[in-house]
């Protein structure tokens, strides 16, 4: 049996909104929204990130969840993306929206991290590559 992970969706009030945010920031293209636009995907590497609307997510199972918001506490999980310029990075994030949570340090092992949330709450890791 070949398992692989596919893609990760985040379930947030704005899927165009969202997609914008990211492709503004990232620079990550989209690459899929329905017509009724409560669902999108964007070009992020190996692995998709999706949005959908809270509507379509609620339509797909009957269980409430919490909904994320920057009016409540985020979520203990984390979305990361990796650059040479974490700075340059994270600047452009706060341009677009985006609150940050903690302030640039560098790690003990030698990677730059400053944490963000987006639009919608999530958090956002923006560092540095691993090295080894």
């Amino acid at each position: 049996m070949d398992i692989q992970y596919a893609y990760t969706i985040l379930y947030v009030q704005d899927v165009p909104q969202t997609i914008e945010f990211y492709h503004k920031v990232f620079g990550f293209e989209e690459k899929f929204t329905t017509p009724e636009k409560d669902y999108g995907e964007i070009i992020s590497g190996a692995t998709t990130i999706s949005f959908a609307n809270l509507e379509l997510a609620t339509s797909n199972f009957k269980p409430e969840f919490s909904v994320s918001s920057l009016d409540q506490k985020p979520f203990g999980i984390e979305l990361a993306f990796t650059t040479s310029d974490v700075r340059k990075l994270l600047d452009l994030a706060l341009e677009h929206g985006a609150v940050q949570l903690a302030e640039l340090q560098v790690k003990p092992w030698g990677q730059e991290v400053a944490y963000v949330r987006d639009l919608n709450g999530f958090i956002i890791e923006i560092c540095t590559p691993m090295k080894g």
